[in-house]
């Protein structure tokens, strides 16, 4: 017997810890992940590692000291998940570490200045439930199981184990606990599926924020929309987009400037190389940036599959 299991929920994007503060904070939220809230057998475990580059301008505070700032990094992130029953509902659990480097330059006073950093990221962890359409199915159950509309929430933890200096204003780590409660839902209809999330980031502070300040930050919204169409089991495309703000921060009681109010677009291709492991490959770029980080991103992930 031949199981088909989606990978959806195990996007790249999903993984994708963008991790540079304070480009931490300018990026998190540009998370695009369609079929984030797919089905998959009990017992189902996908290991994934990938590849991105991301490239372009990063805006600050305007009472920061950097000004025309720019950014090339690379990312090289390893994950796993499982998939296991709560309750009666499917649920997962993914970890996800990342490595990054790369370089930054801007404009300090009249003088142009540059950086390179590498090393390890912000870990994020994230546990996920689909409390509508998506029972706990064994392998067997979920072979012949028929799509319906799913409703699913999750939430991710970002942990502040990433390397962090804090004489320094440019991080591969935030220093700080970020957390996103999320809701989405799915609706499959033959070939195509449409998502929809809703989601807030909510930061703790960084008590040791260049030399001991203390650096405060909003709530983040973030919403996205997804819609996808299917060719053959596992190989599928989907148009995606995100749109996020607030986010503003408080430097030792100082408020910012720094208001996020962004959009991106993006394209992910999955491409199957057998029946458990296949090929992903994600691009986005900013479609409204008013603040924060205007990337364009590119990147392509593997990702295998296996039962415990």
């Amino acid at each position: 017997m031949r199981v088909r299991c989606s990978m959806g929920s195990l996007t790249f994007a999903a993984l994708l810890p963008f991790a540079w503060t304070s480009l931490p904070d300018a990026v998190n939220a540009q998370d695009l992940e369609p079929r984030a809230y797919s089905p998959s057998p009990v017992g189902a475990t996908f290991v994934i590692t990938g590849y991105a580059h991301s490239s372009g301008a990063v805006a600050f505070d305007a009472a920061a000291p950097i000004s025309n700032a720019h950014a090339d990094l690379n990312l090289a992130t390893a994950g796993v998940s499982h998939v296991f029953g709560l309750a009666g509902h499917q649920a997962s659990v993914t970890a996800a570490l990342p490595y990054l480097w790369g370089d930054a330059s801007g404009d300090v006073g009249e003088a142009r200045q540059s950086i390179t950093r590498s090393g390890l990221g912000d870990l994020r962890l994230r546990v996920s439930t689909l409390l509508i359409g998506g029972p706990a199915l064994s392998r067997q159950a979920f072979a012949v199981r028929k799509p319906a509309p799913i409703l699913g929430v999750s939430l991710l933890a970002v942990a502040p184990t990433g390397e962090y200096m804090p004489d320094k204003l440019i991080n591969l780590g935030a220093n700080r606990w970020a957390f996103k409660p999320e809701i989405g839902v799915s609706f499959p209809r033959g070939p195509w599926q449409a998502d929809a999330y809703a989601a807030v980031w909510l930061y703790a502070d960084n008590d040791d924020f260049l030399n001991g300040k203390r650096r405060e930050r909003d709530p983040m919204g973030a919403f996205q929309v997804h819609l996808s169409y299917t060719f053959r089991p596992g190989l599928w495309a989907a148009l995606n987009s995100t749109f996020y703000q607030g986010g503003t921060t408080t430097v030792d009681g100082v408020r910012g400037a720094d208001r996020q109010e962004n959009a991106r677009v993006g394209l992910t291709l999955s491409v199957p190389v057998s029946r458990t492991q296949s090929l992903l490959f994600v691009g986005s770029k900013g479609a409204l940036t008013r603040f924060g980080g205007d990337f364009t991103t590119f990147g392509v992930s593997w990702r295998a599959l296996s039962f415990h």
